[in-house]
């Protein structure tokens, strides 16, 4: 990035921070905050172990330095200026979730566009939420686009609050699904023998919440669209697990028609043949419903985080707050493009061409000296796509 686009963007940022209004974190002065300013050369550097004493009033902090980029940590301490982590004195921490778009199954680098890439992520997002307002019952979520490739979740539930790392690891593997054993989602219950002196065991998949009821879901609806063929249709799909050939699927199949209801209930072990395939849907309900999120992110209780309401430094978009009513209307791409950028138009030579889609528009760019509305200019120069135009 040359000196003059790098000023350019100093200046617009600063601009930028006058007019913004920038809610802190809870708890502002007990986090240790950081930033990146807009410095010459290829390494990025980091200025953290900073305190809010140090900084001053995060508005007026902000408008001063027109950091690159800004976070604060989600640890809270004792002394959070202090230089090293061990003379802060760690009080406790918000458990943080970071889905990040590059790194999401489905998403495929130098195919997918910026807008599909987003779009991928909110599907994720909607799955960690799943797991984390259903199965745990948090209440005080606050989510939140990183105005790069993705989203963040700060939970601040008491409960969670003086976890220590290891225990934040093993919410991190639920919600990954790792290490699942189907077995432990079945519950065994001993029931009267039918006419018969000995009691016998029903083994019962878990509906109630949870990874079970995931499970049960995908292995009830997969069997809907089995019933709904045609017998030979049926017995050739049944036969695509392995294992299971013709003999067995052609016995699931009639289970399946004949015990529906107690499937429904959870009874998938009315037959050995429905029970194998039901075992099945537990790898793939993992695969698909899984919340692929950064892991290192939240079992970190010392992380630093993008501060809501400041500016990306690689897009010029805003880090925004989201209500959780209203994510489902939420476009990064549009709700996120700063007021102050728009409007005007600006000159820059453009060095990455490709399609940009941003503020509800779709643009071409073209190589060379280009005028683009000032929020794509902006874009592209933090992106490292374009340079300011020589005055």
């Amino acid at each position: 990035m040359e000196e003059r686009t790098r000023a350019y963007l100093r200046g617009r940022f600063r601009d930028y921070y006058r007019r913004a209004s920038i809610t802190p974190p809870p708890d502002a002065n007990a986090r240790e905050w950081g930033y990146i300013p807009w410095t010459a050369g290829p390494d990025t550097r980091m200025i953290r172990h900073r305190s809010l004493l140090d900084l001053g009033d995060v508005e007026t902090f902000l408008e001063r330095e027109r950091p690159q980029h800004v976070y604060f940590s989600a640890g809270r301490y004792d002394d959070p200026g202090a230089g090293s982590m061990d003379e802060k004195g760690w009080r406790d921490a918000d458990l943080v979730f970071d889905l990040d778009a590059d790194h999401l199954p489905g998403v495929t680098l130098g195919e997918d566009s910026y807008a599909e890439m987003l779009a991928t992520c909110k599907d994720a997002l909607y799955r960690l939420l799943d797991f984390l307002e259903d199965d745990f019952g948090f209440e005080e979520l606050q989510i939140v686009f990183s105005g790069g490739r993705g989203y963040h979740v700060h939970v601040r539930d008491d409960a969670v609050r003086h976890l220590e790392r290891e225990h934040r690891r093993e919410i991190v593997d639920y919600v990954r699904g790792i290490g699942l054993e189907y077995d432990e989602l079945i519950e065994t219950e001993t029931v009267a023998g039918m006419g018969r002196k000995t009691p016998t065991e029903r083994r019962t998949l878990t509906t109630a919440g949870g990874w079970g009821a995931r499970i049960h879901r995908r292995f009830t609806d997969y069997l809907d669209d089995v019933l709904a063929m045609d017998d030979a249709d049926a017995i050739q799909e049944l036969q695509s697990f392995d294992g299971i050939g013709e003999g067995r699927a052609e016995a699931a199949l009639t289970a399946a028609r004949t015990n529906r209801e107690a499937i429904d209930a959870g009874n998938v072990t009315v037959h050995t043949a429905v029970a194998q395939l039901a075992e099945r849907f537990a790898e793939r309900t993992v695969a698909a419903e899984n919340a692929p999120i950064d892991e290192p992110v939240t079992t970190d209780t010392n992380r630093l985080i993008r501060l809501p309401g400041s500016l990306h430094g690689g897009s010029a978009l805003a880090v925004r707050r989201i209500d959780r009513d209203a994510l489902a209307d939420f476009d990064p791409l549009v709700d996120a493009v700063p007021e102050t950028f728009t409007g005007h138009e600006i000159s820059v030579q453009v060095t990455g061409p490709g399609v940009v889609e941003l503020g509800g528009d779709s643009f071409t760019v073209s190589e060379g000296d280009q005028s683009l509305p000032e929020y794509v200019a902006l874009f592209l120069m933090a992106r490292g796509r374009a340079e300011k135009e020589r005055e």
